[in-house]
């Protein structure tokens, strides 16, 4: 069969529209493990004052917590003692996201984390926590 210019472009149009559909196609399918796209947005768009104000308490006392990173573990030193929830976020894989809750060690205020479960590489770590009615939050980046 002989083809004249008209057809091939045709035909060049036809391929090339065939890609880009399988490209949406396939970028729609990948959405739902995006790291990067919180799937409670709304949630957290109504609470954001409460959020920022947990931010301001913590910075307005001046009790930002202090971490210190070893080979095996993780050393967070509270300025008080309080209940806590920490999540580590991992930007390139959600399925490692790590959540954690508890009480600080006493007498030094400490929380400790073991490295096992956290590969080399960068998290996102968010600490919340409650002292005498307050909330505090403190968000910071890793690198392990």
């Amino acid at each position: 069969m002989n083809m004249n210019w008209g057809s091939k472009i045709l035909l060049g149009m036809g391929c090339f529209m065939l890609f880009i559909i399988a490209m949406v196609v396939y970028m729609f399918a990948k959405h739902d493990g995006d790291a990067l796209v919180d799937e409670d947005y709304y949630e957290k768009g109504i609470t954001y004052n409460s959020i920022y104000n947990a931010e301001q308490n913590m910075l307005n006392e001046d009790a930002q917590p202090k971490i210190v990173v070893n080979e095996k573990q993780l050393i967070i030193s509270m300025k008080d003692s309080a209940n806590y929830h920490l999540v580590f976020m991992r930007p390139s894989n959600k399925a490692e996201d790590l959540k954690l809750e508890g009480e600080t060690i006493e007498p030094e205020h400490l929380i400790l984390v073991s490295r096992a479960h956290l590969q080399k590489g960068i998290w996102f770590l968010n600490i919340q926590w409650r002292i005498k009615g307050k909330d505090y939050l403190y968000k910071t980046k890793l690198t392990l």
